[in-house]
Parts: C-alpha cells; structure tokens; sequence
C-alpha cells in the first residue's frame, strides 16, 4: 500500500514537437504537466516493445504526427488516501467462490484508475533501443580496459548533456527542483526521477545533479571529490527527511556504472521500491563509494568493475573484439 505525499513539487505543461505534453528525454528525467487533452490519440501503434507483468508496465513503438514515438503506460499504485472510497464506488464482478474464498474483478471508477503515461516525442533509435527487451552479458572491466576500450567509446559517441545543463541552468525544470546547493565544487540539485509520480512514497526516487561538469561516472572519482560526495549525502538526505519525512535509513543511494548518461548524478530511492538498475551488477552504494576512495584515492582508476551490457549495445562489439567477451 502506498503511503501519499502530502505536498508534491509544482507541475508545469511543456508543449513538444509532437503536440502532447513533454515527458521523458531518455536519461532518466521528466517534464510534469496538469490535465491536458490527450497527446496521444493519435498515436498509431508500431509494436511492443517490452511489457512487465510484475512491474505492470507496457513500452510501445509507434508515430504520432508521423514522427517516431515511444509511449509508456503504466498503473500507478493504490493510494491509501483514495482505498476507502474506492472500496466504495467501485463495480465489482464475482469470478471465483469457495469456501472463505472469493475472486473478483474490480472496476475503480475513472479518477481513481489511473494510468501514468510518458511519452518521447520525436524518439530516436536510442530510445527505441533503450525500451526494447534484449539479451544481457555481464562485462568485467578492468582499468586499462576502460582507458582502451570504454573511454574512446564514450570520446567517439555524440552523447548530448545538454538537458542537464538546462537543468543546471534553471533554463528547464526549475520548478520541479526539490532542492539546491549552488556551490560550483560541491554543489547539486535534486529533482524527482520521471519513474516517481510524487503521489506517494513508496515508490520516491530522486536524483542529485552535480554543478561541476567534467567528471562523467564513477570512474573519474578519486579521493579530491570526497568533498562533493560527503555533501550529496548529507545535505541531500537531510533535504529528503526535511521535505518527505523519510530518514537516511529508509533510502537508497547509489551510483550507476555505466551510468545512462555521463554527467555525474547519484540515485536516491525508497529502500520499499525495487528501482530498475538498482541490483548488485550495475548499482554502487553511495556510502561503500566514499569508504573505497578514502581507503585508495585511485580506486575506481585501477579497479575491475563489472556491469551489464544489452546485446544491442554498441560498446558490446568493442569488447568482443578486443577479446573480453
């Protein structure tokens, strides 16, 4: 049962290319927005991308405007404010009775049945991609595998950033922005993650994002940004307990490796909510980060870390050739 946020950050509508409302930008961010008239009546299905019974979600590939678009569907959680009258007003449909047991079929009324929707719009082969189900290989990378392989893929690639400095810069989702230390060194902001629809906690996941450019992941780490690291933790889980009345013993944090996009970011979830990407083979806890560069200020330049690959990942093929995979 999900526990309800009590305030939730500003929304705002942002008008896109494709006549809806902006949703998510493929890294990991999202543009809010109120009631509007539906953006995506007119989008024609493609195919399905990826669907998750357990998750209650569906990714689906399609065009809207005769642009690509990819659109995700997915049911929000039963809010404990809202339980009682949905008990209520619901229609209800017997399907199976025995004994002390029974199984219906329970149809909420409509404001109450709420399906959160994000759509990208115009989508790339990169978001298509992202959302598609493909086979996983774990890759084991040593330092010098990084300066040899990974590092001239990264420098190769045209990986924009270029929405998070809009952040940054207040020139996109400032009113989204929960907290803010401006400081240039040690500084970050900390927004929702698109996956969180703010209307309970369960499920909070929040993102800091550091001001200073240049260091990309977990990599570039060393002991000179322990600085950087200590303050994300504590002023940003203070800002949490502040805001959401949840300690720092009920919270996630970590780091992605590889990360989505290559600004440094730290994750923050409820420790209730089973995040995607927050398993033991791409996840590094915040904490064990600080203790690892404290104990070796060059940690992450020397040490093999493992994370996962899709098949379609174009930093697989770089890997197999040099004889890794």
């Amino acid at each position: 049962m999900a526990a309800v946020v009590e305030e939730s950050a500003p929304k705002r509508l942002k008008q896109d290319s494709c006549g809806g409302a902006g949703g998510d930008d493929g890294d990991g961010e999202t543009n809010g927005g109120p009631a509007v008239l539906s953006p995506v009546s007119g989008f024609k299905t493609e195919r399905v991308l990826r669907d998750s019974a357990r998750e209650k979600t569906v990714f689906v590939h399609g065009k809207m405007d005769e642009q690509e678009a990819v659109i995700i569907l997915e049911k929000t959680p039963i809010r404990q404010d809202t339980l009682e009258e949905m008990l209520k007003t619901s229609t209800v449909k017997l399907e199976m009775k025995n004994d002390i047991y029974s199984t219906y079929q329970l149809q909420a009324p409509a404001h109450l049945n709420e399906i959160k929707t994000t759509v990208i719009c115009p989508a790339t082969e990169k978001h298509v991609k992202k959302y598609l189900h493909q086979e996983i290989f774990l890759i084991e990378e040593s330092g010098d595998d990084y300066s040899a392989i990974t590092l001239p893929y990264i420098s190769s690639q045209s990986l924009s950033v270029q929405w998070v400095y809009n952040i940054l810069e207040k020139k996109a989702e400032a009113d989204r922005i929960v907290f803010e230390d401006p400081d240039p060194n040690v500084g970050f902001v900390l927004l929702p993650d698109f996956k969180w629809n703010q209307k309970q906690l369960d499920d909070l996941y929040l993102i800091a994002i550091v001001h200073r450019r240049g260091i990309k992941s977990l990599r570039d780490l060393t002991s000179d940004d322990l600085p950087l690291l200590k303050n994300i933790q504590k002023k940003g889980l203070e800002a949490i307990q502040k805001r959401y009345s949840i300690p720092p013993s009920k919270l996630r944090v970590y780091l992605h490796y590889q990360p989505s996009y290559y600004h440094l970011h730290v994750h923050i979830t409820s420790l209730d909510y089973e995040a995607p990407g927050c398993g033991v083979e791409r996840a590094h806890l915040l904490s064990d980060v600080i203790q690892n560069l404290q104990a070796d200020s060059r940690y992450y330049r020397s040490r093999t870390i493992t994370f996962p690959l899709r098949a379609d990942d174009t930093l697989l093929p770089k890997f197999r050739e040099a004889g890794k995979l």
